[in-house]
């Protein structure tokens, strides 16, 4: 069984800053590319970053420049932090991995809320 925990997120002031982080836990044989998408409601899900295993990293065009987002394969996490927020950055944010365990996939994190207030 696989779980991903996300921690973060909640009532932000505009202007502020937000730190999310995704664990992922289980019988994990390896993971590969890791990030973060949200969901503003009515709205599609979207990208908010990914990191692959490597290092190499992806951002949506509406974080892109304010996004940072890094992972520790030591211990299956990502983080991620989002500068100079904005109301239109309210949203859920779900955490994504592929993981291997017998072969690979994706799997959903069940999402966290975050309140950007102007």
């Amino acid at each position: 069984q696989v779980e991903l925990v996300e921690s973060g997120g909640g009532l932000v002031q505009a202007g502020g800053s937000l730190r999310l982080s995704c664990a992922a836990s289980g019988s994990i044989s390896g993971v590969g590319a890791m990030g973060w998408y949200r969901q503003a409601p009515g709205k599609q899900r979207e990208l908010v970053a990914t990191v692959a295993r490597g290092g190499t990293t992806t951002y949506g065009d509406s974080v892109k420049g304010r996004a940072t987002i890094s992972r520790d394969n030591t211990k299956n996490t990502i983080n991620l932090q989002i500068d100079s927020l904005k109301p239109e950055d309210t949203a859920v944010y779900y955490c994504n991995a592929y993981i291997l365990v017998l072969v690979m996939r994706s799997y959903w994190g069940q999402g966290t809320q975050v309140t950007v207030s102007s």
